[in-house]
């Protein structure tokens, strides 16, 4: 028997037994669950997705293939769960895309649809990581392909996608550490294994068996005791965001325009295990989040919420491995978050730096600076997503304040950008702000501060040049004081010391170092040194910022 054209009929009788099996093997799927963190029902939200596609693929069976796979697409968006579950539903999505204007199939096509499910999966999640679901449909869709070159059967195409995927689930301890440790295999992955299963039964026209048992190699897997023994091997108080968020937004465009992209980048600085979907009509999200208040309302903004899902991830896994329940904070309201009074955004390079800003009381940190200035529209987005009535925004750039100052104008919130050019004003200033008093009071005071910090840079020189009477050569290190070059040397620890000669003065009490990239212990440990012999008066702080581009950055108040 060989099957050479696929058409809709008998694609949804796979998609129907591909859905049975998984269910049929839920539980188990379940045991295996160990990553990323212990939500422990992978089986279940894989399951649930499943079934949900199926159902709608029952309610619109027909000849015509990519009708079929639209069925399948509409069906498991509405019903996803779980990263997993809306990584399955992103597979079948671009699956369904590939075919959608097909009646029917070849085996050339069914392993080209199967690639573009891979891609547009990849595409959803924010940070994909190996040895999951993911890499088990990469490398069974890369099989097809290779397979389908050369035979035009769909069933010997199907035979070799299950043999790869099977190898490569097995593969997956090999890529994830904490899998191999408690020797188990994705979970996830698994659970695709299963659908594929299904798939293959039914273009054979073979039975599969109710249950898993019989071909389980470690039956103990799936008792309540091995679950306890792999969730153990993480501590609840390790859960970094702790609940478990999952919504739909019925987009409303004319009330704001929707970027797919910009929408999960936003979401992305709420918490990990992001994934987010998107059609015309509807977003699905799945995050896990320490303040879901705040990601629902900013999911609001685009539309009306619906299916709203919160989980307490510490509760579960205190439960599953019997510990006594952690205090922990209540989870939030699934009410939109009322927004602040006062929001900050600045913008930035380096981790380091970023982490600074926040700590004295900047709510977003927009990643940009020299060679990479954000758009209006991440300053935009920024200014959303922090959900206050009032807003301050700091560019700490001066080919990013005209961009801050069209966002500015673009939003409905009160928003007020404070013209800092440099990275220590933008300090200076957020250290002027006063939560207390009024927005003007606060632009006024915070403009004010800006005139009272030096900022020096150590860089190097892209090329070679002449400017304000210095002949530089490329690769010089150069010294700008507030934006004009002072010094250059070969070696930046001189530089540096050339440049802070020219910036302390009687008036200096406070230095501020910013540590860069390039920049080593061994450097900063000789600067130090330096300013203790030639400046004794003056207080010292050094932060490692950890920018690019800039060895040192300097503030002299």
């Amino acid at each position: 028997m060989s099957i050479n054209v696929l058409d809709g009929n008998r694609f949804a009788e796979m998609i129907i037994q591909g859905a049975n099996h998984l269910s049929a093997n839920a539980k188990y799927v379940d045991a295996l669950n160990v990553f990323p963190v212990p939500d422990g029902d992978t089986g279940t939200n894989m399951n649930l997705s499943m079934t949900s596609g199926a159902k709608e693929v029952k309610n619109n069976t027909q000849a015509h293939i990519g009708k079929v796979g639209s069925a399948l697409s509409k069906g498991l968006l509405m019903g996803a769960r779980g990263n997993s579950g809306v990584i399955l539903s992103q597979l079948f999505r671009g699956f369904s895309r590939a075919i959608e204007h097909k009646s029917e199939i070849t085996a050339k096509d069914f392993a080209s649809a199967l690639e573009s499910g891979v891609e547009t999966a990849y595409k959803a999640v924010m940070k994909p990581v190996e040895g999951t679901i993911l890499t088990v449909a990469k490398d069974s869709a890369k099989k097809a392909v290779q397979v389908a070159k050369k035979q035009a059967d769909i069933i010997v195409v199907m035979e070799e996608v299950l043999k790869e995927a099977q190898s490569s689930l097995n593969r997956t301890p090999d890529l994830l550490p904490v899998l191999k440790e408690v020797g188990v295999v994705d979970s996830g992955g698994q659970g695709l294994v299963f659908v594929y299963e299904g798939f293959l039964a039914e273009l054979k026209g073979e039975a599969l068996p109710d249950a898993t048992t019989a071909r389980i190699k470690m039956e103990e897997l799936v008792s309540a005791e091995h679950h306890k023994s792999v969730q153990s091997h993480i501590q609840t108080e390790d859960i970094e965001f702790g609940y478990c968020t999952e919504f739909m937004v019925k987009l409303d465009r004319e009330k704001q325009p929707f970027s797919e992209e910009t929408f999960r980048q936003d979401l992305s600085k709420h918490g990990d295990s992001l994934l987010v979907i998107a059609d015309e009509k509807l977003v699905k999200v799945h995050i896990h989040a320490e303040y879901p208040g705040e990601v629902l309302s900013y999911g609001q903004r685009y539309g009306s919420l619906v299916n709203m899902k919160i989980e307490n991830m510490r509760e579960q896994h205190s439960s599953i491995v019997g510990e006594p329940t952690m205090a922990v904070e209540e989870p939030q309201s699934t009410k939109v978050a009322e927004p602040r009074e006062y929001g900050i955004v600045t913008v930035s390079m380096g981790s380091g730096i970023a982490e600074l800003f926040k700590s004295i009381g900047a709510q977003a940190v927009i990643e940009g600076g020299q060679t990479m200035n954000p758009s209006t529209e991440d300053i935009v987005s920024a200014i959303k997503a922090v959900n206050a009535k009032k807003i301050i925004v700091l560019p700490n750039n001066k080919n990013i304040i005209m961009a801050a100052e069209q966002a500015a104008e673009l939003v409905d919130e009160e928003v007020v950008v404070i013209p800092s050019k440099t990275v220590p004003q933008g300090m200076s200033a957020l250290l002027a702000f006063n939560p207390a008093v009024s927005l003007a009071d606060n632009q006024a005071a915070m403009t004010e501060a800006l005139q009272h910090v030096k900022t020096g840079q150590i860089t190097f020189a892209v090329r070679d040049t002449s400017i304000d009477g210095l002949t530089i050569e490329k690769d010089d290190f150069m010294g700008i004081l507030d934006g004009k070059i002072l010094v250059k040397n070969k070696d930046k620890v001189q530089a540096a010391e050339e440049l802070l000669t020219e910036m302390i003065d009687e008036d200096a009490e406070i230095l501020t170092i910013l540590q860069g990239e390039d920049a080593t212990e061994a450097d900063v440990a000789a600067l130090t040194d330096f300013i203790e012999r030639q400046f004794p008066d003056v207080e010292v702080e050094i932060h490692n910022g950890k920018q690019p581009l800039y060895s040192f950055i300097f503030s002299v108040e």
